[in-house]
């Protein structure tokens, strides 16, 4: 690992922080660096906590390789697609702690949690695709359609429609606000409640419940690699 983030397991649970000291950009190498700590956290047969850095979960891919084009950044839109697809259908449990802003693509690793905490604060929630020019890519509207209520589901893919952390519950981002200095201790005690679960029962009835949403997300992303028109 460099210094993109850390790994620490603990009592059944993998915490996992991600800090790039800017705004937790999903480049190659940050994809690449939380698949090799969920490889870390499946062998340790753990719990995933992942969080961000003060102010910030992530604001998304790294907008330079982005916008550049090319190889490099159909690479790293299509790893990062994967890896938020790893989360969804990722047999041990899943807890997010969002620290700040999410957008983008770092909202779509929020919504492929198994239990999303946000604290409270002037942070923004949403999938900003549209505002900033890019067609929303198909496994991003499948990712959303999982997790978001209708209304909302619409809102935030068309009108790029930007949410404060509680409006964020509502929408179905997430599933519970907390006060800023709680937000780690909070998702520490639900990791160890889903920790306590019967994980053979858990990791099977992810799979059935999952089963329909990730085909679709797969598949979206297959149908955005064989696209010329790919935008994230």
């Amino acid at each position: 690992m460099n210094n993109l983030l850390t790994y620490q397991c603990n009592d059944g649970i993998a915490s996992i922080v991600m800090d790039d000291g800017k705004v937790n950009a999903m480049s190659l190498s940050m994809i690449t660096e939380l698949n090799g700590a969920l490889d870390r956290a499946a062998s340790d047969q753990a719990v995933v906590l992942l969080s961000g850095r003060a102010g910030v979960f992530s604001a998304g891919f790294d907008l330079k390789v982005l916008r550049a084009g090319g190889d490099a950044s159909r690479t790293m839109i299509h790893a990062g697609f994967k890896l938020s697809e790893r989360l969804l259908s990722y047999p041990n449990p899943v807890v997010i702690a969002c620290n700040g802003h999410a957008l983008a693509m770092g909202i779509f690793l929020v919504l492929a949690a198994d239990y999303r905490f946000g604290a409270q604060g002037d942070y923004k929630f949403g999938a900003n695709e549209v505002a900033i020019g890019l067609t929303m890519p198909h496994f991003a509207i499948e990712i959303c359609r999982q997790r978001l209520t209708t209304a909302h589901f619409n809102r935030a893919l068309i009108t790029s429609e930007i949410y404060a952390p509680e409006q964020a519950v509502t929408a179905g981002f997430l599933d519970e606000v907390v006060p800023a200095p709680e937000l780690l201790a909070s998702a520490e005690r639900k990791a160890s409640q889903l920790r306590d679960l019967n994980r053979a029962a858990f990791v099977a009835t992810k799979a059935r419940v999952r089963a329909g949403a990730s085909n679709a997300v797969r598949q979206a992303i297959e149908q955005d690699a064989n696209s010329a028109t790919v935008r994230n």
